[in-house]
């Protein structure tokens, strides 16, 4: 079965709205004097005590010291209309100024984040029946990781049922031994539904700043990854992996400041503060709310409690070997290796020297790439 294509439905990431495109002050101008042309025609007023002609030239028609509202009422200003309009002129911009959200972002960052006016697609289920497929398929690649697509399997079925524009799922926390396939599985996850997948490994120390970004009055300051990685995607609902959750350390500011990445990821696995979450980056609100988290652990009871209330760990197992050699036989057709190569990878699988110490998920994926290796090799004269 081919992965799904990714769903028409949109919703908008960018909380803020969008400012008109900015407006010269010539052009402020020109509206001005047009419109108080028009009222002073209406009015039969077709001079002024002291006719003054724009210095500047920011006013194109001026002839004889003399500008037409309209060509058949000729209408003058003087110096004093002038200075109103330049100073009204100067207010409307400052006040447009004050009122954007964007004001503070560079140039640069107000064009990255042009890219969210049309708003980011959601992937989706059309139905249970399509859940009931894809949740098939991946137990069929991981049967050993049936606990977690189950709690997915309901998600995807409860997305369809409710007709969200989007698939919904609430946050994930694999806990399980070493190498058994959780990452892989949520990147499997990841093209089955047709979304992009962001991987962070926690034990890395600026995992926290990579989740959520640093604030941009610090020195080096950037956004976090999740966000970079949804605008450019323009997805609402990536599949996001922290890889090793409980190995996470303390990132630290240029300036000594301490962050906890289970406290920082707080706010975006709960649902009522991720639809209004706030980049420390670029200051701006953003709906979190779609994300899928899959946090893998090895040892869940060392996460802290906020964070385990949040997301109940669900507990797995080692693959046995007919499990994982059904794997390799999978794997192998879609490597497209050749049936000597994965017959001798499954005889390594089943050799009795492996009984008590069989191997994971992670090894056999580095054998699989081995094997790919050798197939594709060139061959030598």
């Amino acid at each position: 079965m081919t992965d799904r294509p990714p769903s028409s439905a949109r919703i908008p990431l960018l909380l803020n709205a969008f400012p008109p495109p900015d407006v010269s002050a010539a052009v402020l101008e020109r509206r001005l004097v047009s419109h108080l042309g028009k009222l002073r025609s209406a009015h039969g007023v077709t001079g002024a005590e002291e006719v003054h002609c724009d210095p500047a030239g920011a006013i194109d028609t001026c002839e004889h010291n003399r500008w037409r509202a309209d060509p058949e009422t000729p209408v003058a200003f003087g110096q004093n209309d002038w200075f109103k309009i330049r100073r009204r002129v100067r207010r409307l911009r400052e006040a447009r100024k004050a009122a954007n959200p964007f004001a503070r972002l560079k140039a640069e960052e107000r064009e990255r984040l042009e890219a969210l006016r049309d708003g980011v697609r959601l992937a989706s289920v059309p139905n249970e029946h399509r859940a009931d497929e894809l949740a098939a398929e991946l137990h069929a690649d991981f049967p050993w990781l049936a606990p977690a697509t189950e709690a997915l399997w309901h998600a995807l079925r409860r997305s369809a049922r409710e007709g969200l524009p989007g698939v919904r799922m609430r946050p994930l926390l694999l806990d399980g031994p070493p190498g058994i396939g959780k990452s892989v599985w949520a990147r499997r996850l990841a093209g089955l539904l047709g979304t992009p997948a962001t991987v962070i490994e926690a034990s890395n120390e600026n995992a926290s700043f990579g989740i959520v970004g640093s604030q941009r009055a610090w020195g080096g300051s950037q956004p976090g990854q999740v966000i970079e990685d949804m605008l450019r995607n323009r997805v609402g609902n990536p599949v996001v992996v922290i890889d090793e959750v409980e190995k996470a350390g303390s990132a630290r500011s240029t300036k000594g400041h301490a962050f906890d990445l289970c406290a920082s990821l707080l706010p975006l696995l709960e649902p009522a503060t991720a639809t209004r979450w706030t980049c420390p980056f670029y200051e701006q609100p953003f709906d979190m709310s779609w994300i899928m988290w899959v946090l893998t652990a090895n040892k869940a009871e060392l996460l802290p409690e906020p964070l385990l209330s949040r997301c109940p760990p669900i507990r797995l197992r080692n693959p046995t070997v007919p499990e994982l050699v059904a794997f390799v036989q999978r794997e192998g057709g879609r490597r497209e290796l050749s049936d000597a190569a994965v017959s001798a990878l499954v005889a390594v699988l089943e050799h009795p020297s492996l009984r008590n110490h069989p191997l994971n998920v992670r090894t056999v994926i580095r054998m699989l790439e081995r094997a790919a290796d050798l197939d594709n090799r060139p061959l030598l004269h």
